[in-house]
């Protein structure tokens, strides 16, 4: 098997770094991982940026072929390597799960900004969320709850990356105590003790 290498940010503290990690680590790969420093600008450095495209964090290159976008690397990996399936095999439970992915990662920007994964990685938040975080939190706490099954722990029955990423969303809300229907919190709480997952946590807590 060719050898896997994943590029992060040093921090380790990207949500999509962490989904990608999470993906690999799933499926039981052997990859190195290799940190970048963003504030120094290591990912606009030409060897790089010429393998990334997007100039951004996750990278994964595998054999010589190398691709950006974390849900275009589960995808990959997906179709390319054996092990757990990390989307749901119905092509329509599957598609949803691409369509949450899709979403969390285009919208929800006033969660995003006002709740940055510093609030879980690094220190939490004094500030109060403002009229559109509340409205955005609105949203993404009406999206689970319609696509959670009652007393459900995963969105489609069985886990799948679409619950790391949405459950590293509702922990932004979570972690900073601003209001989330317990049902959710129990939800995201069990995703967040898959070892993966703590895997990736304990690496932050290792670079402080």
């Amino acid at each position: 098997m060719a050898a896997l290498k994943l590029y992060v940010d040093s921090r380790y503290s990207s949500p999509y770094a962490m989904s990608a990690f999470v993906a690999l680590t799933e499926k039981q790969l052997s990859f190195e991982l290799i940190p970048l420093n963003l504030d120094n600008k290591d990912h606009h450095q030409l060897a790089y940026s010429n393998a990334s495209l997007t100039k951004r964090v996750p990278t994964l290159v595998h054999d010589g072929f190398a691709l950006s976008e974390s849900s275009a690397i589960a995808e990959y990996i997906d179709e390319v390597f054996p092990g757990i399936k990390l989307y749901p095999g119905d092509a329509k439970q599957r598609a949803r799960a691409r369509q949450v992915q899709a979403w969390l990662r285009s919208d929800l920007m006033p969660i995003r900004t006002e709740r940055s994964t510093q609030v879980i990685f690094q220190q939490l938040s004094a500030k109060p969320l403002s009229a559109s975080a509340q409205e955005a939190a609105a949203q993404l706490i009406f999206l689970v709850e319609q696509l959670l099954p009652a007393n459900g722990s995963n969105l489609f029955g069985e886990w799948s990356i679409a619950d790391v990423d949405l459950s590293l969303m509702l922990q932004r809300l979570i972690y900073n105590r601003d209001p989330v229907p317990q049902r959710l919190v129990n939800y995201a709480n069990f995703q967040w003790q898959l070892p993966s997952i703590q895997a990736w946590v304990k690496l932050n807590r290792a670079q402080r």
